[in-house]
């Protein structure tokens, strides 16, 4: 199931025996997790009229997915994905079922949509990190294996720009509650092909399932996870700011951070296509230093044009940075706890996203503008600090209890 091309491609991984089939299926159950997000405010607000339901519904159902995600990833890994994934991907379809049949009509019970909607999150099959860990075992050759990756992370990055233009076309012309069913249906229908593919392994001997592997050395991909997220997340909100303060029209800010996207995709299959001669974990700190370095002074832009230039500068770090943080992750995970390394890398982003919002909200108006951009990089250049520096910490990180408390990448 390898293959060991003299110059490794893109095309070269979409020629691995079933890569093409297993990908696709993949992806279309992941875009599940690029409509569900606004399906959940726009129908549950329109169900409640109140934003104020809708945000803790929101939450509710994004710290379900995020937070509980290493334990869904240790029981695809202890169980195999075919036994695991149709049982999430099941209860998670009809629980989003549940829930468009809610919120289909207004006075909806408030109560009951926050309780389908964590129960839906609590169950969403964690595809991003099982089709990473399949990535590993489809394709043996490290240069190959680069490219699979940062394939599969821009792939990722239009998910979450095409998935909510799919939920605006939907909404014109039925109920919100509808988009709700079209991530369902997504979902189920993806992951069913999904496991249908012949390279997914099955499940691990009873004998190795007694003691479940420990995932040792997670420190530095997950710290840069987290320190990527926690920055990108308060850019968001600061180039709102930024146009708001220079009496920029507002609907110039997708544009800016559409400027952001593009770089990351174009960074990610720049990044990916170098035949790189430094360790993964020294390009690990050298991609989120640079992010860092390029966040630190954006403040000091003269205007909005040249703040969406700085957007697509940094974005050429961020996919890099992240591919290869999930790549350091693979290396460092043994072969039963690939999965639920890669969602803990996952669970370190989109925790990070979550605080990173808040935190900028919380500064902005407090601190000048520049100081913000410039908080919003040291943040990535902490982790690059830690992550250089966790050279010989290798702690093992053992399966989460479920914990109280929250955008929801590569569930």
């Amino acid at each position: 199931m390898s293959t060991h091309p003299s110059r490794p491609s893109y095309a070269a991984v979409l020629r691995v025996p079933h890569a093409r089939r297993t990908f696709a299926a993949a992806l279309t159950a992941r875009l599940s997790y690029g409509t569900v997000g606004l399906a959940v405010l726009l129908s549950v607000t329109r169900s409640t009229g109140s934003y104020a339901v809708s945000g803790t519904v929101l939450s509710l159902f994004g710290a379900a997915t995020v937070f509980l995600m290493p334990l869904r990833a240790s029981l695809i890994d202890r169980h195999g994905p075919r036994r695991a994934l149709l049982p999430m991907s099941a209860l998670y379809g009809a629980l989003l079922c549940a829930l468009a049949a809610l919120t289909w009509r207004p006075g909806a019970p408030a109560p009951l949509v926050a309780a389908s909607a964590a129960l839906a999150g609590a169950c969403a099959p964690p595809l991003g990190p099982t089709m990473r860990a399949l990535w590993s075992q489809l394709v043996a050759d490290r240069e190959l294996l680069q490219r699979a990756y940062s394939l599969d992370g821009v792939a990722e990055e239009l998910l979450f720009v095409s998935g909510p233009a799919l939920v605006g076309a939907l909404v014109g012309v039925a109920p919100p509650a509808a988009a709700l069913l079209l991530s369902a249906v997504l979902n189920v229908t993806g992951t069913c092909v999904f496991v249908m593919s012949p390279v997914l392994p099955g499940p691990r001997p009873a004998a190795r399932r007694e003691k479940p592997a420990a995932v040792r050395g997670l420190l530095p991909p997950v710290a840069v996870a987290l320190g990527v997220g926690l920055a990108l997340s308060g850019v968001e909100l600061l180039v709102l700011a930024f146009a708001t303060e220079r009496s920029y029209d507002t609907a110039l800010v997708p544009w800016v951070l559409g400027a952001l996207s593009a770089g990351s995709a174009l960074g990610g299959l720049a990044g990916g296509a170098v035949r790189w001669r430094t360790t993964t974990r020294t390009r690990l700190c050298r991609f989120t230093a640079g992010l860092g370095l390029v966040l630190v002074p954006a403040g000091l832009a003269p205007g909005l044009w040249t703040l969406t230039g700085v957007m697509v500068l940094a974005g050429a770090f961020i996919a890099p940075a992240l591919t290869t943080a999930y790549l350091l992750a693979d290396e460092t995970a043994p072969e039963g706890a690939r999965t639920r390394a890669g969602a803990w890398v996952n669970m370190a982003v989109n925790a990070g996203s979550s605080a990173g919002a808040l935190v900028a909200g919380l500064l902005i108006g407090r601190l000048p503008m520049q100081l913000c951009f410039a908080l919003a990089g040291a943040t990535a250049l902490a982790a690059a600090a830690v992550a250089g520096g966790a050279r010989f910490l290798r702690a093992p990180v053992s399966d989460p209890a479920p914990p109280a408390g929250y955008r929801t990448q590569g569930s």
